[in-house]
């Protein structure tokens, strides 16, 4: 089996377990999840963070959303690029924001092009994971739309932001993985379970 053959198997199976959670369990995840990101050093240091709709059972940071609003914040989610569809911009959301499917059938907020930004305007990008290791390595759904959106941070000697944190239920953990030469290095990873700073 070649190792891309390995990394299909692996996210087939990843993400038939997160589609398996019921509602329920997906909601418990959720709470967890939103008060483990709130205490982190990342998010207490951020003023404008990213999170994402979830979808395919992605861990769900609408908690943690609103928690950003509450804490006066600004909350951004990720939009497909209108000129170069493989990449991505970031809208400012309210909580009267209006949302239409994008390409993918994913929600994306309404806003005018003009007032997108990109991800080096951001102080943490919360991204959400398909599998991920000790070491940072991850896994995404495949079709490198963060990988490309933030390839400038492979090349940075003194940026300090964003913040790269992946999100994932505990159980996407494995044990090692084997980045790809583009991948994007996280500063950490939180789950329903635990915090990985690296």
């Amino acid at each position: 089996m070649t190792p891309d053959d390995s990394k299909l198997r692996l996210r087939a199976t990843l993400r038939a377990q997160r589609r398996a959670l019921s509602a329920a369990d997906q909601q418990r995840a959720a709470a967890t999840l939103a008060t483990r990101v709130v205490a982190t050093r990342w998010f207490r240091v951020s003023r404008r963070i990213a999170a994402y709709i979830a979808n395919d059972g992605e861990i769900d940071p609408k908690i943690l959303v609103e928690r950003i609003w509450r804490m006066r914040k600004q909350a951004y989610l990720p939009v497909l690029s209108p000129l170069r569809h493989d990449r991505l911009w970031f809208a400012r959301v309210e909580p009267d924001v209006e949302y239409r499917p994008n390409r993918f059938g994913i929600p994306e907020p309404m806003v005018q092009r003009r007032a997108l930004v990109r991800a080096e305007e951001l102080d943490l990008i919360l991204l959400p994971l398909v599998a991920f290791d000790a070491a940072g390595n991850r896994v995404g759904m495949g079709g490198g739309f963060y990988d490309r959106s933030l390839a400038f941070l492979r090349w940075r000697r003194y940026l300090r932001k964003p913040h790269i944190v992946g999100l994932a239920h505990e159980f996407q953990r494995v044990q090692n993985l084997t980045p790809d030469s583009w991948d994007v290095p996280l500063a950490g990873i939180v789950t329903d379970a635990a915090s990985y700073m690296l």
